[in-house]
Parts: C-alpha cells; sequence; structure tokens
C-alpha cells in the first residue's frame, strides 16, 4: 500500500488527533501535483505538497481543524501568486480534513486494496464522504469548478509501487540506492561478495553468490525492473542474459559502452538469443542526453530514465 495509507490507518488506531492535506486541483504552475499530501499531528507532519507558503498555510489550516469539533473539512482555493508571493503563479486547491475514527471505513479496505481504484470525496447537503471507486470512474469536477459548486473530487490510487531489482554495490550501485530509496520504487538491492561496501543511506545490499543473482534474475516477478552495474564485464553478462530470457521483464537496463554494447550484442547472439531479444536491452543505460560519468550523475540518469518509463503506468 501506499506508505502513507499505512501510516494513516496506524495513527487513527492509536485515536491520535491526525488531519490531512491533500492537492485537489492545479491549474497553471504549482510546486506540487494533484494528490501531493501531508499528514499532519499538533507536534509533526510528513509528506508535502511544495513547500513555501502554501505549505505552511497547509499545516496552520490543518492544526486549526484539529482544534475544532464541529467541522470535519475545508476545501480552499490558493493562488500562489497574489495571495501566497509565490512565483509559481498558478491556483492550487486543498483539502484538508481531519482523520478519526470515521476515516477506518475507507482506509481500512484502501490498506488492503491491490490494484488500482479512486479515492473520491462526495460533498452533498454540507456532509462529507470518502468513498472508493473503480479506477475506471473518473468522475470529479474541474479545478476550475468554484468551490461553491463542487460536488466530487476523486484521484487514483495505485497500491503497489514498481519493483526495481538493482544488481552490484560499487560505487554506481550505492549511489543508484540512494537515489533510489526515496523515489515510488520497491527496491530490491542485490550484490556478490565482490563488490564495495554493500550500504548507502541505511538502505543494504543483499549479498548472494554469482550464480544466486542469475536465478534472482530469472525468477523476478513480471513488470520488473533491472538495472545491472556490478563489478564484473563477465558477470554483467550472464545477468543481462538471464534478463533477456525472462520476457516478463519491463526494463532491462545495463551500465556500459557503445562499445560494450556492441560485444555484448555479438555474444548474447552467438548464444541463441534473437534480434527482438536485444532490441528489450538498454545500453548505455540512463538519460542519453545527460554525459557525466560520477556514480552521482549516472544515477540520477538511470533514475530519470525509469521515472519517464513508469509515471504513466500503474505503480
Amino acid at each position: 500500500m501506499p506508505e502513507w495509507i499505512g501510516e494513516a490507518l496506524a495513527s487513527v488506531r492509536r485515536d491520535e488527533p491526525l488531519a490531512m492535506v491533500t492537492v485537489v486541483g492545479v491549474r497553471g504552475s504549482a510546486p506540487r501535483e494533484e494528490g501531493a499530501r501531508m499528514l499532519v499531528w499538533p507536534d509533526r507532519f510528513t509528506g508535502t505538497i511544495g513547500g513555501g507558503s502554501l505549505e505552511r498555510q497547509g499545516l496552520d489550516q490543518a492544526r486549526r481543524l484539529l482544534d475544532q469539533s464541529a467541522r470535519g473539512y475545508a476545501l480552499q482555493d490558493y493562488p500562489l501568486g497574489p495571495m501566497l508571493g509565490q512565483c509559481c503563479g498558478g491556483h492550487v486547491r486543498l483539502l484538508v480534513e481531519r482523520l478519526d475514527a470515521a476515516a477506518l471505513d475507507w482506509l481500512e479496505p484502501a490498506a488492503r486494496a491491490r490494484s488500482p481504484f479512486r479515492l473520491q470525496v462526495r460533498l452533498e447537503d454540507g456532509g462529507f464522504r470518502r468513498l472508493l471507486r473503480p479506477s475506471h470512474d473518473e468522475r470529479a469536477d474541474s479545478p476550475k469548478t468554484p468551490i461553491a459548486e463542487v460536488r466530487t473530487l476523486s484521484e487514483l490510487i495505485r497500491p503497489t509501487l514498481p519493483r526495481l531489482a538493482i544488481f552490484g554495490a560499487g560505487h554506481v550501485g550505492q549511489a543508484v540506492a540512494r537515489a533510489a530509496t526515496p523515489l515510488p520504487f520497491q527496491l530490491d538491492w542485490l550484490a556478490s561478495r565482490e563488490d564495495l561496501r554493500p550500504e548507502a543511506s541505511g538502505t543494504r545490499a543483499t549479498i548472494m553468490s554469482e550464480d544466486e543473482l542469475e536465478e534472482a534474475v530469472e525468477a523476478a516477478p513480471e513488470g520488473t525492473l533491472v538495472a545491472i552495474f556490478t563489478h564484473s564485464h563477465d558477470l554483467d553478462y550472464r545477468l543481462a542474459k538471464a534478463a533477456l530470457r525472462n520476457p516478463g521483464l519491463a526494463y532491462v537496463g545495463l551500465i556500459g559502452s557503445r562499445t560494450k554494447r556492441a560485444r555484448f550484442d555479438s555474444r548474447l547472439r552467438d548464444d541463441g538469443l534473437s534480434d527482438a531479444d536485444l532490441a528489450r536491452l538498454t545500453c548505455p543505460i540512463g538519460v542519453p542526453t545527460l554525459k557525466g560519468k560520477e556514480p552521482a550523475v549516472i544515477a540520477v540518469s538511470i533514475m530519470a530514465q525509469l521515472l519517464e518509463l513508469t509515471q504513466d503506468q500503474p505503480e
């Protein structure tokens, strides 16, 4: 489940005072997209709606709501330039709501969901209801609809994140692990005993033999994204060949130059892989326009490519 659902559910079950701030409408340039949110307690918060004055307004409004008992939600438009002095210049609509025991009616089924769904808000006769609807139910009022006329808000929730399996824990592997950790991926970090210091930002690689790494690629679930950058060209080759023989993988990336790609293509053909198989291999890896060879630059390039690949896909 998305982390915020689990965090909110645990807090509500503990009967803690909690509010949620969600970006439910954007027009023009804004610091965050629809669906960005914060969970707000009297003494702390998690998440972000973009920082700056807008975030301060959201925090203040959430905490005012927690101090009230009569009102459970507020819907507010913020013109970022005239009202808040932010240079984005767009308009953002925020929904601020108190999460109490009644929220268990939608938090619990949301936490159990295993496929995409719509999390809707219905505003009727001054009342406020959260509903879980099928993912294809896109009914929602436009961000341009005057607040007094808003009746339905809706956002798509994707319960599962794309699985990213990275192979290697040298300098590049560590940089990629650091870059991937805060991003919307389910990270599997695997490395051989020959790799360097398999830890980055508190995340540890799982150490395996080379045979076990190859088996892990072969058994990777459908839709997995695989990125390979081990200490050894021979191991890179074994893993790339295993990945290209797994037809369910959504991405097979291999670090290396065009020369390495050409050599690998020749060997892979000799080992029976077809041109269609080779077309699935991304090598060199990462965004082509980023040329830097520093591990941190390579990591940014790889993650940008993977985000571009997955941003319009079910997570």
